[in-house]
């Protein structure tokens, strides 16, 4: 594969701390949560209550005739794309269709389209099944109303591998561009799945926390008190751009993409490996496929979802990566304000490892009252500046099936 540079030149995202780059940025920094009681009726008789909704409903924002056309999953799509096409500047031109690729994912799909169409047809039969339930449902739907609407004719992808789906699909658009195919990609993830449903079949496998306290205190990443995560809502969309497309366009960049790890840990269905081994190879090959060393790494977005396991296991994988080095790296988990976005965890949480390398600062951690004295790692709990100089940073992410994705990122030199 060629050594063609890629940088990020566009960002978007709509999530439960922010409907924008900008607003969700600042409730980062100032670690502000946006986890929050659920009103709706349905709730009432679910084992968990709670969950990170979207801080602005994206059919507010979309035209409302569209917004009708696209699952909830693709509207939070579609507002994070549109933030991220204006952003890079490509919206008036600048780039060849036939070099401009999407490759944006979903760990579920379409399923509150699906549930509700399937409600429709057990209450009132299939011909009042809509016409548009399979548009609407698949899983590729929000990369493909991406694809229309910036009008790429290059490859339109959605990769399906869980929890690390959003940080897989910028994964994917670094090779792509590496390998040729296109000039510029939207990348990124995007997931809509509170519902009764879903929401009762993470809280059955235990997966969800069940803490009945304040709502903005029960993600809480690391800290002996955790018991399970909290599901949450959004889209997170990069424009990732080849570096020297980019400068002949004097686009402003935020990071280069250096490399990207996948690997799987053919352990559990839904259980990590303990030992965190799987992991540890994805954060090996980032860092080999990126050509820099432990001591490059200067922060890292952890995939820390709250969960006892998963949490513990992530920090041996640090440990296992960075060596000596670990214990001068400012880790964060922002799923403590954000809950899990599920397939767009990856994509939001590299939108913010992308800000904390250009404004060299770290979100916090919040609700770490009490470190499990099984991570040792320098995590704080109010935003830290990062070091100065060359700096890079690293976005894990890991999923249901053993998938883990890890994607290193890096100021410009």
């Amino acid at each position: 594969m060629s050594r063609r540079r890629v940088v990020v030149t566009g960002l978007g995202t709509t999530n439960p701390v922010g409907g924008d780059v900008a607003s969700t940025w600042e409730a980062l920094l100032a670690g502000r949560s946006g986890v929050r009681a659920i009103t709706e009726e349905w709730a009432t008789d679910q084992p968990v209550r709670i969950a990170g909704t979207a801080a602005v409903d994206p059919a507010d924002v979309l035209d409302r005739v569209k917004a009708r056309r696209l699952d909830r999953s693709a509207q939070l799509a579609m507002v994070a794309a549109i933030e991220a096409w204006a952003d890079s500047g490509l919206a008036d031109g600048g780039v060849d269709p036939e070099r401009l690729g999407v490759a944006v994912a979903s760990g579920i799909g379409g399923v509150t389209t699906l549930l509700a169409n399937y409600d429709l047809l057990k209450e009132k039969g299939p011909r009042r099944v809509s016409p548009l339930a399979v548009p609407m449902l698949m899983p590729n739907a929000p990369a493909a109303n991406i694809g229309l609407y910036v009008g790429a004719r290059a490859g339109v992808h959605t990769p399906v591998s869980a929890c690390a789906s959003g940080n897989e699909g910028v994964s994917l658009a670094l090779d792509q561009i590496r390998l040729g195919r296109a000039e510029v990609v939207l990348a990124g993830g995007t997931e809509a799945a509170i519902h009764p449903l879903p929401m009762a079949a993470f809280a059955q496998m235990m997966a969800l926390s069940k803490n009945e306290g304040d709502p903005t205190t029960v993600s809480r990443p690391w800290d002996t008190g955790r018991d399970g995560f909290v599901l949450g809502e959004g889209a997170g969309i990069l424009v990732l751009e080849e570096l020297e497309h980019a400068q002949a366009r004097g686009a402003r960049i935020y990071a280069e993409v250096l490399g990207a790890g996948i690997t799987n840990d053919a352990h559990d269905i839904a259980q990590p490996d303990p030992e965190g081994r799987g992991g540890t190879r994805a954060i090996q090959r980032a860092l080999e496929d990126a050509g820099i060393s432990p001591g490059d790494i200067a922060h890292v977005n952890a995939h820390a979802t709250s969960t006892p396991q998963g949490d513990v296991a992530e920090g041996l994988m640090i440990h296992a990566t960075l060596g000596k080095y670990a214990d001068e790296v400012v880790v964060t988990s922002t799923k403590s304000m954000t809950g899990h976005l599920l397939g767009g965890a990856g994509a939001l949480e590299s939108i913010a490892t992308v800000l904390a390398i250009k404004h060299r600062m770290s979100p916090p951690t919040i609700n770490l009252d009490n470190l499990d004295p099984a991570v040792e790692l320098d995590i704080p709990t109010t935003a830290r500046a990062l070091r100065g100089g060359d700096i890079a940073a690293l976005n894990n992410s890991f999923g249901f099936g053993g998938a883990n994705v890890a994607v290193a990122f890096g100021s410009l030199s």
